[in-house]
C-alpha cells in the first residue's frame, strides 16, 4: 500500500529494545524531511523509543512529542529497556514487531520490511528456536530464503547460513549448489535488474582442495553443479580459493558471489563495506532487508550508533520493490 504520497510503505521493526536498533532508527527518521516520514510505519513499542530518544536529544525526542512518527504498537512489543543487558523479554518483544511486520507485508499494507538488530540469545531465551531472522521470516513467508550482503555492486551470498562451522561440510550437497546458484541468479535478474549476471562460486576447503589433496567437496560436487549450469548458458565460474579471490580484488569483475559458508563470506564483506552493507534476503515473497551490524550492546544507550548502513538497507528495500513491480 503506497503512501498518501504516492511513496512506498516501508515496516521497520525495533529490534532489540536493549541494542542499538531504536537508536538508529531514530536517527534515520530523524534526518528526513517531514513529508518522506509517511512513508514509514515504525513497527514497535512507543515507549521504547520514547527511552532511546532521551539519550539522543530534542531531535529525536521532538519527533516523537509533535507525533510525526507513525507507530504500528501492540502491548507484546512493550519491555522495560536495560541498555546493553540480554533479556528474554526484550528479545520476545522484537520478534512480535518481526513477526507483525512480516504479516503487514504478507497482507500488502506495507511494501517491505527493514529489521533492525536482534540478539539471538535474547530471542531463543524467549523461546523461539531459531538461528536468526532470516530463517524465522522465510518459515512464516513459506519460502526458501537465500541470504545476499550488498554493497553497491559487491553481492555476496551464502551457500549455507547460520550453521555451525563442524556441520558446514555435512550441509552440502550437489542439489544445495545447484538451487543456490540458480536462486541468485534469479534473484539478480529480479531484484537488481542484470539480466546476464556474472556470478562466481568460492570452494570450500583451503586452495578450494588442491584438486582434491585439500579436500574433496570442490571436485565431487562444486565442478559437478557448475558444469550443469554452464551447459544452460549460465555465467558462472569456479570454484575459486577465497583468500586469493578477495585478495586480488576478483569481486570487482562479478555481479554476484556464492560463498560457501557465513564467515567466509561475510569476513570479507565486512571488510570492504562495514557501514554501509545491508543484508538482503532474496526468494520471499516479501522484501526484507537489514543492516549489516548487530546490538552493539557495549554502545546501546551512549549516543554512539551510526545509522549509515540502516539508511543503506530502507534504500535497497525501496529499489528491490520498484525493480519486483517493473
Amino acid at each position: 500500500m503506497a503512501s498518501r504520497h504516492g511513496r512506498k510503505r516501508i515496516a521497520l521493526t525495533m529490534g532489540d529494545p536493549n541494542g542499538i536498533g531504536p537508536e538508529v532508527i531514530l536517527k534515520y527518521l530523524a534526518n528526513l524531511d517531514l513529508q518522506a516520514l509517511v512513508s514509514f510505519l515504525v513497527v514497535g513499542s512507543r515507549s521504547v523509543f520514547e527511552q532511546h530518544a532521551v539519550t539522543l536529544g530534542s531531535k529525536t525526542t521532538g519527533l516523537l512529542d509533535g507525533g510525526l512518527v507513525a507507530f504500528d504498537d501492540e502491548p507484546g512489543f512493550d519491555c522495560d529497556v536495560t541498555f546493553g543487558t540480554i533479556d528474554a523479554s526484550a528479545g520476545r518483544a522484537a520478534m512480535r514487531a518481526v513477526e507483525r511486520a512480516v504479516d503487514l507485508c504478507l497482507s500488502g499494507e506495507v511494501d517491505a520490511v527493514v529489521t533492525a538488530p536482534i540478539s539471538k540469545e535474547a530471542v531463543n531465551l524467549a523461546g523461539y528456536r531459531i538461528p536468526g531472522h532470516t530463517e524465522f521470516i522465510a518459515d512464516r513467508c513459506g519460502a526458501t530464503p537465500l541470504m545476499i550482503m550488498v554493497a553497491g555492486g559487491l553481492r555476496v551470498a551464502l551457500l549455507t547460513g547460520h550453521v555451525p562451522l563442524a556441520s558446514v561440510s555435512t550441509s552440502i550437497n550437489e542439489r544445495l549448489i545447484t538451487a543456490r546458484l540458480v536462486a541468485l541468479i534469479e534473484s539478480l535478474r529480479s531484484d537488481f535488474g542484470i539480466q546476464q549476471p556474472r556470478v562466481a562460486v568460492l570452494g570450500l576447503n583451503p586452495h578450494a582442495g588442491e584438486g582434491g589433496f585439500l579436500g574433496a567437496e570442490e571436485r565431487d560436487m562444486f565442478e559437478p553443479a557448475i558444469a550443469r549450469l554452464r551447459v544452460d548458458d549460465f555465467d558462472i565460474s569456479g570454484p575459486y580459493p577465497a583468500d586469493g579471490f578477495f585478495g586480488r580484488r576478483e569481486y570487482l569483475n562479478f555481479d554476484g558471489i556464492l560463498a560457501a559458508y557465513h564467515d567466509q563470506g561475510l569476513g570479507p564483506f565486512k571488510a570492504i563495506s562495514f557501514g554501509t552493507g545491508v543484508n538482503f534476503t532474496a526468494g520471499l515473497p516479501i522484501v526484507r532487508t537489514s543492516p549489516d551490524h548487530g546490538t552493539a550492546f557495549a554502545i546501546a544507550g551512549k549516543a554512539q550508533a551510526t545509522e549509515s548502513s540502516f539508511a543503506a538497507a530502507v534504500e535497497l528495500a525501496t529499489t528491490v520493490v520498484k525493480a519486483r513491480e517493473g
